[in-house]
């Protein structure tokens, strides 16, 4: 057959491109012994920040109580938390977050920790959840000049989440001084966190909610009745507690009403 003819052939059956010149021979191929597979390349490992050794730890706890012991008024207080760098959310937050309202107060009002905009002013409470526990006040009376609010945690976790455990430990000292300093006649836990921490508690907000319990801690001529309620940030997302928390924030008037 002459190439002409090869040629058309192979127009005819459909091949429109030719891949080589030197025929190959797969069978050949596949009875020879298979190359080894070449090792992928290994990833590069990046070490973790170097964590803090296990005797920091306590060693900040003790420098927390030292410091929260001397301090003798809040703005001595509040110097030494400004001056304490045991804590790593201070390396995260933009200020500590102290207190507002009137330390005068005969109700003392305690949160967990500092959000974004609290963060932003340096106040407790002034986000959308702070807008919300106005209005609770402003239900039974009261408004930020009756009472007194801080947190457990003055400094903000990063993107809002909870404090863990350590960092909450780390800060008790100062928010147990805080509440002697300020020595009010009752105490109102907003969340769970606050009261888990500072009464020594497990369950659970539903379980601990519209209780009166004590409390008691160093530096206080007497236990402090205490109750906690549901966090005004929970109420946001759960407005069908409203109405326990609306019973809890009565409960409170009509204790403040009974001291006279």
């Amino acid at each position: 057959m002459s190439p002409q003819h090869l040629l058309r052939w192979y127009l005819e059956a459909g091949v429109d491109e030719t891949i080589g010149e030197v025929p190959v021979d797969r069978y050949a191929q596949s009875r020879a012994p298979a190359a080894a597979p070449r090792p992928e390349p290994r990833a590069e490992r990046i070490a973790p920040p170097p964590s803090a050794p296990p005797s920091a730890v306590p060693e900040a706890r003790s420098g927390a109580s030292q410091l929260a012991a001397a301090a003798t008024t809040l703005e001595a207080l509040r110097a030494a938390m400004e001056a304490f760098d045991g804590c790593a959310l201070k390396k995260t937050c933009q200020r500590t977050v102290f207190a507002d309202g009137n330390p005068e107060a005969r109700l003392m009002l305690i949160g967990e920790a500092p959000g974004a905009d609290e963060d932003r002013q340096g106040l407790p409470f002034v986000g959308v959840s702070g807008q919300l526990l106005d209005r609770m006040l402003a239900s039974i009376g009261l408004d930020r000049n009756d009472v007194y609010i801080t947190n457990v945690v003055p400094w903000r976790p990063p993107g809002n989440r909870k404090p863990e455990p350590a960092e909450i430990a780390l800060c008790l000292p100062f928010i147990q001084r805080h509440i002697a300093l300020v020595d009010p006649a009752l105490l109102l836990f907003l969340g769970g966190a606050p009261a888990n921490a500072l009464l020594a508690r497990v369950e659970g907000i539903t379980r601990l909610r519209g209780r009166w319990m004590d409390y008691h801690a160093g530096g206080l001529p007497r236990p402090v009745p205490a109750m906690a309620t549901f966090h005004p940030a929970y109420l946001l997302r759960t407005p069908i507690h409203k109405r326990e928390s609306w019973q809890d924030f009565r409960a409170v008037r009509k204790r403040l009403e009974s001291l006279g």
